[in-house]
């Protein structure tokens, strides 16, 4: 299957269920790690993200802090003031990471609010040569063309899960929508960053269903999220007990194999589920988050980049 993927030839979904199900955990690290060899470099396309806008979400998807249908302690403002975007954008050039992430909770934001995004983003462009992605949820063309016009090169929108599973966690809104979203920030010329979470219930049939959709795709980005259960959210006392070290692993290791043109992007849960295996995981992964995940810290950015080196890499630092 190594070879095949080595080729250029598609994983069929038979033998990503055997991968899945079958596959020898060990066999399967080293397939992902000479792939990733022989397709990225050893240095890793870091993103930094903030959370513009916080809380009071209609939506109501099971592991979200920020959704108004369940009461956590995520904090609640409005749209940040571009100086303060500015100001977390340059903090994270100066720390050589080279994607810096606008997200806002919501369904979408209001016109008024696109515009505000908007006149940030070319004011963050105007004083910083750092990468602009964004993720603002459900946005039509016109949204995402004046997002691409003002600066925004990559557009953030995940599946989360299986097509077949997405209705269980969410029913606010739907995959289709989102494929809807990510078509037309294609159109308008942005790159794609898409993945899911890992560890709310989903079987492993729903892993590789996930991972065949996002194939479909073909992100530029792909980032696998593993579930930090939220109190006071339904998944708050989810079963994580199958997240081991070896389970996500192996899930890295699919994604790396069924899309291989992809920036594999290990996400959340990085800090807890690979802690002591970081020279392993960034031996099949070629982007990480630095810094936290919007309601949950992470790993800081100055220790991110020690991670890096002490696992015998080096980072990446691109300029606009």
């Amino acid at each position: 299957i190594k070879d095949q993927v080595l080729a250029g030839i598609d994983i069929s979904p038979d033998q990503a269920a055997w991968l899945a199900n079958m596959a020898d955990s060990e066999a399967l690290y080293a397939a992902a790690h000479e792939i990733t060899v022989a397709r990225a470099s050893h240095e890793f396309d870091m993103c930094s993200i903030i959370n513009a806008k916080s809380g009071r979400c209609p939506e109501n998807c099971k592991w979200c802090a920020q959704s108004s249908h369940y009461k956590t302690q995520a904090e609640v403002y409005d749209l940040l003031p571009a100086k303060e975007c500015l100001r977390q954008a340059k903090y994270n050039e100066t720390q050589d990471v080279n994607r810096f992430s606008l997200v806002t909770s919501g369904r979408k934001p209001s016109s008024r609010q696109i515009t505000q995004l908007c006149d940030t983003v070319r004011h963050i462009r105007r004083h910083s040569s750092i990468q602009l992605c964004a993720s603002l949820g459900l946005l039509d063309e016109n949204e995402l063309h004046a997002l691409h016009d003002a600066g925004i090169t990559r557009y953030h929108c995940n599946l989360e899960t299986a097509p077949s599973y997405f209705p269980k966690l969410c029913s606010t809104h739907t995959q289709e929508q989102k494929l809807a979203t990510l078509n037309a920030a294609r159109r308008v010329g942005m790159d794609i960053c898409c993945g899911g979470i890992i560890g709310m219930g989903e079987s492993k049939a729903d892993v590789v269903d996930m991972l065949l959709e996002l194939r479909e795709i073909q992100p530029e980005a792909l980032p696998i999220n593993f579930l930090l259960p939220i109190k006071g959210t339904p998944l708050g006392n989810a079963d994580i007990s199958q997240l081991t070290t070896e389970y996500c692993m192996k899930v890295l290791c699919l994604a790396r194999l069924l899309v291989p043109k992809a920036d594999i992007r290990c996400a959340a849960g990085r800090e807890v589920y690979f802690k002591g295996e970081e020279k392993k995981l960034l031996s099949v992964v070629d982007s990480i988050f630095a810094s936290g995940y919007l309601t949950e810290g992470g790993q800081g950015i100055e220790d991110t980049l020690k991670t890096i080196t002490d696992a015998g890499f080096t980072y990446e630092i691109e300029s606009a």
